[in-house]
């Protein structure tokens, strides 16, 4: 996989890309120790199957044109650096969690390439 320059060039990137696998992400609110500020398309983070951080894999969701504010939940497809080793595991798993220092958001696999 490979990216343009920094966040627009994800963003860019994530557009045209087709889902790894598709998933219901729910961002925790800022009141439970979520983000305060909405991811902007192009972001990603480490993902893990488990709520700790001992095996993670970086995961791009695709969010289009429109940025994902904390406390939202929303069907979508996500990207992983790794490919389909990572997607794998989160569809074996059923769902995953979201880090950026704490862990943020939790998603649920719907499906590998289902309508979003």
């Amino acid at each position: 996989m490979v990216f343009g320059d920094g966040l627009k060039g994800r963003a860019e990137f994530l557009r045209n890309a087709k889902p790894e696998l598709v998933a219901d992400l729910r961002l925790y609110s800022t009141e439970e120790g979520g983000r305060k500020s909405p991811i902007p398309p192009g972001w990603g983070c480490p993902c893990s199957a488990e709520r700790n951080t001992n095996e993670a894999w970086d995961g791009f969701p695709i969010l289009g044109e429109q940025e994902m504010r904390p406390g939202e939940a929303r069907r979508v497809g996500f990207v992983f650096l790794s490919g389909e080793a990572a997607a794998l595991l989160f569809r074996r798993a059923g769902s995953f969690y979201l880090w950026e220092g704490r862990f943020i958001g939790e998603a649920t696999v719907v499906g590998r390439e289902t309508s979003i």
